[in-house]
Formats: C-alpha cells, structure tokens, sequence
C-alpha cells in the first residue's frame, strides 16, 4: 500500500512538473523589431565630433532570431582607425527599446534604452557609457529616419571641456 501511495505522489508530482519542464516557445519578432529590420544594409557615415569631420560605413543586419540589430561601423577619426559593434532589440518585458555599443576606444559599453515615436520617425534612448576620463556618463542618443535612404544620429552629453551638449553628430545614406 505504501508503494502505491508513493507512486501516485511521484506520478502526481511529475504530471505537476511536466509543464514548467517542457522548453518555452522562444520568442518572435515583433512589430518594434520590424521597425528595426528597415534599418539593415549599408551605410556611408559622415562623422562630425570636436570640430572634425570623418567617413565611415556602418552596416546594419538582422540577427539572433530576427529579434536584434546588429551593427558593425569602420571609419576613422583623426587619422586613427575606429571600430566598433552594436546590438539593438526591443525588451518586450520592458516595453523598451535597448541598445548595447562597444567600440575601439574604449573597454567599457555603453548601455542605453529608450522609446520610438512613429509620428517623427525618431528612436530616443539614454543611459550610460564611458565619459571622455573614462568614468561611466549619462548620454543620450537620437537616430531620425529623414526617409527611407537618411539617417541623422546624434548623441548628447559631456564634452571634453565637461560640458552638455551634442558631441557627436552622424549623417548616414544607404549605399544602393
């Protein structure tokens, strides 16, 4: 009689488990990620910052699912070369866009989230990244699609002097 008492319980206990043991439906693009995706292929950059301006490309593709942006920008600045690497999703926890960038100047990301107004065609984001010390600053960055083939992107926060404003501003126009 025990044995069969245990069993029901092992039974009942495993029929209880069985759902939270299956693998989850992985999540899929949705709408925010498809606003995302009219981001992808090539880019020519021009780059002003600190009074000086550069060329770049920065060539954007969907990835990891459908679900992030991935980025890859090559130019130069002041006759050095400059790297660097992005992934942008939307959170559908968080109801947030969220962007993570990493570059050849720096070892520390920068980590932002933010929201986009389809009225404007304008995708804000703030948070923090590395300051021109080094320590981690608030920045705040703002990508205006001007049509389907032009990008503004500008970012604000402390200059190298310590002040606020923009310190970097890119044009962007899809390579055909």
């Amino acid at each position: 009689m025990r044995f069969t008492c245990r069993m029901l319980m092992v039974c009942a206990l495993l029929i209880w488990l069985a759902p939270s043991a299956r693998p989850q439906e992985p999540p899929k693009p949705g709408p925010e990620h498809e606003q995302l995706k009219q981001m992808e292929g090539t880019w020519d950059a021009t780059v002003k910052m600190m009074g000086q301006e550069s060329k770049g490309t920065m060539k954007y593709k969907m990835g990891i699912g459908g679900l992030w942006l991935t980025s890859h920008f090559e130019g130069d600045f002041g006759g050095m070369k400059f790297e660097g690497r992005g992934l942008d999703t939307f959170d559908t926890n968080k109801k947030k866009y969220l962007g993570v960038w990493a570059d050849s100047m720096s070892t520390s990301p920068m980590i932002m989230e933010g929201d986009y107004d389809k009225e404007s065609k304008t995708l804000t984001m703030s948070g923090k990244g590395p300051g021109p010390d080094g320590k981690p600053v608030k920045y705040k960055s703002v990508v205006k699609m001007i049509d389907d083939d032009t990008m503004e992107f500008t970012m604000s926060g402390p200059g190298p002097d310590g002040k606020e404003g923009v310190v970097l501003t890119i044009s962007y126009k899809r390579k055909k």
